[in-house]
């Protein structure tokens, strides 16, 4: 039996969007858990290095708005990294306020080791490359209009 909501009928489960992005994004990290295993890096860590193969030496809150990770949660990330001997973080001569970020060799090591993920990722997809990036446009999309509808403007 479904139950009211608002005068309508609540959806089942799988019929929700909300639901379908949750259950994708579960799928998605189960395929990449055993191709960052090896690289001893988690989901979140392989991000901010992604960042930094694409811009070395940014900000925390660079780094942070373009992956989605609000200080808070990327600063211990960024400690454990550095622990790792991944990366360092230096106060900004030119500016106390900001830390940025570099790699360290073995930071920069791990890029030639992580080129075959996203191949892996595609592949195991079934999406061929126009698909997946009609998709990732889509997703894109659909980010900016629920953050335009709740007044969040990060990205």
């Amino acid at each position: 039996s479904r139950s009211k909501l608002s005068g309508g009928a609540m959806p089942a489960i799988d019929a929700m969007l909300c639901f379908s992005l949750y259950a994708a994004n579960n799928a998605m990290n189960r395929v990449y858990q055993p191709l960052l295993e090896p690289l001893g890096l988690t989901y979140p860590q392989y991000l901010v290095l992604l960042a930094l193969w694409e811009d070395e030496g940014r900000a925390v809150g660079q780094i942070g708005g373009q992956i989605g990770l609000e200080s808070n949660t990327l600063t211990p990330l960024l400690k454990r990294m550095e622990a790792a001997g991944l990366l360092s973080r230096k106060r900004n001569p030119e500016d106390e306020r900001q830390v940025l970020v570099h790699l360290t060799a073995k930071g920069k090591a791990l890029r030639r080791k992580a080129e075959s993920i996203p191949g892996c990722i595609l592949a195991a997809s079934g999406l061929n490359l126009p698909e997946a990036s009609a998709l990732r446009e889509q997703l894109h999309a659909l980010r900016d209009k629920l953050e335009k509808g709740t007044g969040n403007t990060a990205s």
